[in-house]
């Protein structure tokens, strides 16, 4: 499976403020550049925390990108997929709506009555892991279901965990013109964060582009 890290972060390097309230990083020629990046995927993946900080539809907005989509075979959204340990998600979240197959990572510790609403609901719930989800174990059982092409949108918490398992193929920033500060503010990697500088993905710049007030980096993560 090709994981590809797609995120917006200020100057100086947050995705949002402290108190986790979206902030208008980016502009409408950015949107446009990550809805496109979602035409091309199979799956789109989120951490529970971003569900439940922003409640994101993860659908395509371009009416013509989904119509593609369905003459080449597929369904009109990519498949929705939420890191979610302990099944936090609402059940009337909106990944959770009509528009796209939604798959919910979980760990054998989330709670029994907590799995059955999500599956009430609309999910597909899949255990992977014990106290926690074990990421690669969930990629490898969404590679089983025909999923190659794995878009990945935060939060920090998981961005991290994909690094650190060694899981992400290539890293897409936008950074904006806008300072944000606060020392508890999540950043675009957060979690535990690496010790030792041998364990430091190896990051190649392979393209640079100026776009609304800001810039987009495009990385390759070397093996």
């Amino acid at each position: 499976m090709h994981v590809h890290v797609n995120a917006a972060e200020s100057v100086d390097g947050k995705l949002s403020t402290r108190e986790r309230e979206q902030v208008a990083i980016s502009g409408p020629m950015d949107f446009d550049r990550m809805d496109a990046l979602r035409a091309e995927s199979d799956g789109i993946l989120v951490g529970v925390g971003t569900v439940l900080a922003d409640d994101p539809s993860l659908t395509i907005k371009d009416g013509a990108r989904r119509e593609r989509r369905v003459e080449n075979g597929c369904d009109p959204n990519p498949a929705r997929v939420v890191a979610d340990s302990r099944a936090r998600t609402p059940t009337d979240a909106a990944v959770l709506d009509d528009d796209a197959t939604t798959y919910l990572l979980v760990s054998e510790a989330a709670n029994d009555a907590a799995i059955d609403a999500l599956d009430t609901a609309g999910g597909t719930v899949i255990v992977a892991g014990t106290e926690r989800v074990d990421l690669r174990a969930g990629l490898d059982r969404l590679a089983g279901l025909s999923m190659q092409r794995l878009l990945v949108e935060g939060g920090g918490e998981l961005i991290f965990s994909l690094f650190e398992a060694g899981l992400v193929d290539r890293l897409t920033v936008f950074v904006g013109s806008v300072v944000i500060g606060g020392r508890d503010a999540p950043t675009l990697a957060d979690g535990t964060g690496f010790t030792d500088t041998d364990a430091f993905p190896e990051l190649s710049l392979e393209d640079v582009d100026r776009l609304d007030e800001g810039v987009v980096l495009r990385y390759d993560v070397e093996e």
